[in-house]
């Protein structure tokens, strides 16, 4: 059957994840790298040297193949190749919406799927990583929230969605290594990084990313290393739907910018479309995001409200929402989200017009409230709309799901 959306031309970079015993050094930190290098027979320096240069290739110029490393020995990078790979997650669709967004359904390689997205805008491209295959929550405005829990991520299938998106932007470094290459025919000269269409990056996409800490932390120290994708902390938000619990060690150990999937502003709704609510409430998690490590003023902490028709949209829910941000001393933005529709949902959107009148009193309260424009509903790439199998649930499947997860996470 057909995808609907235009199918993103773009090839390069697309390299299946090539098994066999070879080790995936994608991921990997560079003392892992050396640690690897030094298992397979290298001594202690020659690893430290060639870790080094293998991390530049794989982060900095986005090599995929040994034999393009010229910095390394020739007799050296056979001995590579028949050891290690550096991967890239299989594409098994590329769509592109009407309004430029990019989504990608990505196989990682044990077949299991999950979907990547790239928003452009004037002034910044954003890139929104997955954490899970599936999703360990289950808020019922959301259709990743439908999906069982399949498996987490790696870091380096996480790390792997950064460079696949790199590689189809057109956009690492180009040329060659200036001087150091140990072959005499290689040519010296310079490499320039030219301007970035990847700016940004959030962990909106499928998956809660503080369910899956160990690899999100790993993923995102590589991609923030200096030496290598080289993205500031200010460029990357993480996005939870309230695990308190390790809120503090992200802001600690991480130190990205928070997003919270706030969506309501009492108890009763909270707890029907964000059932993790049950287990933290909402005073519970404000007052975790007010003991943010970093939040101030110039770094505010962004609540997510997905405007649901009848459900969380009245004048009334804006006021609360305003008193609960001050009460907390909230350095704050709230983000604006209209639903974005998907096959079995049970929600409707607030009319634009109610949308605008919500704002209005959160901006009124002297706190920013924007609307964000949906991108890529064309191809269900909004939010909330990522999943790896288009499939409709029926109500009772949907609740049935949402029970076997609430039970999981007590």
């Amino acid at each position: 059957m057909q995808i609907p959306g235009h199918i993103d031309p773009v090839t390069t970079g697309t390299v299946p994840l090539r098994g066999g015993n070879r080790i995936d050094l994608v991921g990997l930190t560079r003392e892992g790298i050396r640690a690897a290098l030094e298992e397979a027979g290298l001594d202690a320096k020659a690893a430290k040297l060639r870790a080094k240069q293998i991390w530049h290739w794989i982060y900095h110029r986005g090599v995929t193949e040994f034999d393009a490393m010229t910095d390394i020995a020739k007799t050296m990078r056979p001995w590579l190749t028949e050891r290690f790979i550096v991967g890239r997650p299989t594409v098994v669709t590329a769509q592109v919406s009407n309004d430029g967004t990019r989504k990608w359904l990505l196989a990682a390689a044990d077949g299991q799927e999950y979907e990547m997205v790239f928003i452009p805008d004037a002034d910044r491209g954003t890139l929104c990583v997955s954490s899970q295959v599936g999703c360990t929550l289950n808020c019922r405005f959301c259709h990743t929230g439908t999906m069982r829990l399949v498996r987490n991520l790696g870091a380096g299938e996480i790390v792997g969605q950064v460079l696949l998106a790199r590689d189809a932007l057109g956009e690492w470094p180009k040329g060659t290594m200036a001087g150091g290459a140990e072959d005499e025919e290689d040519d010296a000269g310079h490499y320039t990084a030219d301007g970035r269409m990847l700016t940004n990056i959030v962990m909106m996409g499928m998956g809660e990313p503080l369910y899956n800490f160990d690899e999100v932390k790993s993923a995102l120290k590589i991609v923030m290393d200096g030496d290598g994708l080289a993205l500031s902390k200010r460029r990357i938000t993480l996005s939870t739907s309230g695990v308190v619990p390790m809120m503090a060690r992200a802001g600690e150990e991480i130190g990205v910018n928070l997003a919270v999937s706030l969506h309501a502003v009492s108890k009763e709704i909270r707890d029907e479309i964000v059932p993790l609510n049950r287990k933290y409430g909402i005073e519970e998690l404000l007052a975790a995001c007010a003991a943010y490590p970093g939040a101030n003023n110039a770094r505010r902490i962004t609540f997510e409200y997905v405007m649901l028709k009848d459900k969380n949209d009245g004048d009334a829910d804006a006021r609360e929402l305003v008193r609960l941000l001050k009460q907390y001393r909230l350095p704050a933005k709230v983000n604006l989200i209209p639903f974005n529709p998907w096959p079995g949902a049970p929600y409707e959107c607030s009319p634009p017009e109610r949308v605008r009148a919500f704002s209005n009193l959160i901006f009124e309260a002297g706190i920013s409230a924007p609307i964000r424009t949906p991108r890529g509903r064309d191809i269900m790439a909004a939010c909330g709309q990522l999943k790896s199998a288009a499939t409709k649930p029926t109500r009772a499947e949907l609740d049935r799901i949402a029970e076997e997860k609430q039970a999981a996470l007590g």
